[in-house]
């Protein structure tokens, strides 16, 4: 077995994620310019200023509340560029949302870097 294996009922497809990604988009209301999904370092994702969101591999093998904690996070870049109280407030409303019984993921790094 490789390192990269995991089981089927724990990974999302990517093709799948990418439209988890465009749902919350519309609900958010942002245009992201690309979805990327690629291996990342130290991250589970990146907005650039051109509007392109980067998404690590790894992402796809996590639990759906980290994917869409991740998800959010980053479209709300789109909107405010840094981590002000307002985008604080915005991305816990979002999340509470979907799991209001959940405590938000604390997101820093991915666990491979």
């Amino acid at each position: 077995m490789s390192a990269e294996w995991a089981p089927l009922e724990d990974t999302v497809p990517a093709e799948l994620f990418r439209a988890e990604v465009l749902s919350w988009a519309r609900r958010i209301g942002v245009e992201p310019r690309e979805i990327r999904i690629r291996k990342m370092k130290r991250k589970w994702a990146s907005c650039s200023s051109a509007g392109r969101l980067t998404f690590d591999r790894g992402l796809l093998r996590q639990p759906g509340p980290v994917r869409t904690a991740v998800i959010i996070h980053e479209l709300l870049h789109l909107k405010i560029p840094r981590h002000t109280k307002l985008f604080r407030a915005l991305l816990s409303a979002y999340f509470h949302e979907k799991y209001p019984d959940r405590e938000l993921p604390d997101l820093s790094g991915n666990g491979t870097g």
